[in-house]
Order: structure tokens, then sequence, then C-alpha cells
């Protein structure tokens, strides 16, 4: 089976140079893989806070910012997707986010997949001032709303969490509506994403277990009344977890899955010191990719 092949943005490693960062892109795009994907965090907690800090990443990690990352490729590339994997979305206004994606979405012609998800990180819901705990029930609504703004000169809404009193975006986007995929594995959002979204962004490997998974996930689509054909799953291959000579064989195993429209090559984690080496990793993943069966 084909899919989409993207890469992961090396958020934390590729730096803060301008030019190395559209250079990047650039020969990706030109390696013909289908999107750059890119991580989002607003805040790094430092670990030294009272109470202590077990996240991934501290404030000594750098995140560039993804809807500015975004519109800055978008002038710099002419085909590569552009996916958040994942917003936070209910740390966030909404109205802000259905506002930005529209940006993005109209300065690259229609190239973004906006991937959200409720978060894990309580300091970064703190610091932008929303609440931690009703961030769940709130991520539905969002959804909803952003889709009525992007599809709709004018909205007028009432619900639990959002008013919007006769108003809209200019310019609307051109997809109308974006792509909204999902991550996350809870039961809860997988019901959730199955509903609501246009795609699920798991943590899941290749291999039975994570069969298992899609199976489960295109089932709960199909009792949600949705077609299964057009619902999109993106795994991701990090090749920092896995041996250097299995990564040919870990891509036909993902070509093996069924169910599964998009992947994603993380190099981060290797110990890849420029971004340089990131692309001359690409370049050789790339022909692996071929050589497995699996570019579009």
């Amino acid at each position: 089976m084909t899919m989409d092949v993207g890469v992961v943005f090396p958020q934390t490693e590729i730096g803060n140079d301008p030019g190395a960062i559209r250079a990047f892109a650039q020969a990706v795009e030109e390696m013909r893989y289908t999107h750059l994907l890119a991580f989002d965090h607003v805040l790094g907690a430092n670990p030294e806070r009272p109470g202590g800090w077990q996240g991934p990443y501290t404030y000594r990690h750098a995140f560039h910012e993804p809807f500015v990352l975004f519109g800055f490729l978008a002038a710099a590339t002419t085909r590569i997707g552009f996916a958040s994997g994942i917003i936070i979305l209910p740390q966030r206004q909404t109205a802000l986010v259905a506002k930005q994606a529209a940006a993005v979405d109209v300065l690259s012609s229609g190239r973004l997949r906006l991937g959200v998800a409720v978060g894990w990180n309580p300091v970064e819901f703190e610091a932008l001032g929303t609440d931690f705990h009703t961030r769940g029930r709130r991520i539905e609504e969002q959804i909803a709303v952003m889709r009525a703004l992007w599809t709709k000169e004018l909205v007028t809404f009432a619900g639990k969490d959002h008013r919007i009193p006769d108003a809209g975006l200019n310019p609307l986007p051109v997809q109308r509506p974006i792509p909204v995929w999902m991550g996350g594995e809870s039961d809860v959002v997988q019901k959730r994403t199955a509903r609501l979204a246009d795609g699920w962004m798991p943590h899941l490997g290749p291999g039975p277990k994570g069969q298992a998974g899609v199976d489960r996930m295109l089932a709960l689509v199909r009792e949600a009344g949705r077609d299964p054909a057009h619902f999109g799953i993106e795994g991701r291959i990090t090749l920092a977890r896995v041996p250097r000579e299995s990564w040919r064989k870990e891509l036909e195993a993902w070509r093996a899955m069924r169910g599964v429209t998009h992947l994603s090559v993380s190099t981060m984690g290797l110990g890849l010191e420029k971004p340089d080496q990131h692309v001359a990793l690409l370049r050789d993943v790339r022909e692996m990719v071929e050589a497995a069966g699996l570019g579009r």
C-alpha cells in the first residue's frame, strides 16, 4: 500500500537560523516528502520548580510556534503540506486559532492539516489562563466553532464556552473546512476522534498491536456512522528508537499496515548537530521509502 510519507520538523535540534530552516523545508520538498509535521509547546517548565517536573520537555528545548513557522515556510515552498502534530487546542483561544489556521491555509494555497489534542502539560494551561481540568469538554465545542468560522462569512454561536455575536473571519481559508485531525489514545479520546475528526495521529508502532489499534479506531468510525475510507491515520517512525540496520524493515512493516494513510519520519534524538545532517539522513531514508514501496 502507498501512503503519504512526511517528515517531523526537528523542532528541538534545528536551531534558530531562518536560512537553515528554510533550506531544510525546501530540501525535504525536493525529496518528494509529502508533508512537514511540527510539534507544539508554547512554554517549557523549569525542572527545578517547586514540586519538580517529569515532562519530556523543559524550558531548554526550543519549539518554533507552528503557525508562524508554517506561514514562513509557505513562502519558501510550493507543494509540501504542513501538519501540526499537535496544537494543544484547549489552552488557546478558539477564534484566534481559527484565524491563524485560515491565514496559513491562504498563504500556503490550501496545504494545512490541523492536528489538535487536549494536551498533558498543566503548566502551559496555567500560564495561558485556561482550565486544565475541563479541556476534554471544551475541545469538542472548539472544533464546531472553528469549522463554522472556516465555512461561513458570518457566524452566530452560543455554546457552553463560546459566544460569537454575528461575526466572521476574513479571509476565509482555501479549504472549507480545514482538515482537523486529533491525537491521543485514551478510550474517550478515541471515541471523540471517531465522531469529530478527519483523521487520527496516535503513538502506535507497526505490527499486530498497532494494527489492532488501527482496526479499533476504524470500527469506532463506522459506529459513529461515518465512512472509514474518508478517515486518515498517521503513523510515525522515530529513527532513534530503531536500530539503523532495521529501518528498511520498519518501513516495510508500516507498508503492511491496513488503514494507515500517512507516515512521518523523525530524525530527532540521533545526535545530529546541524540541519544539513538531518537533510542528509532524510535523503538516505527517502531511498529506503521508495525501495519499500511506500511513497506516492
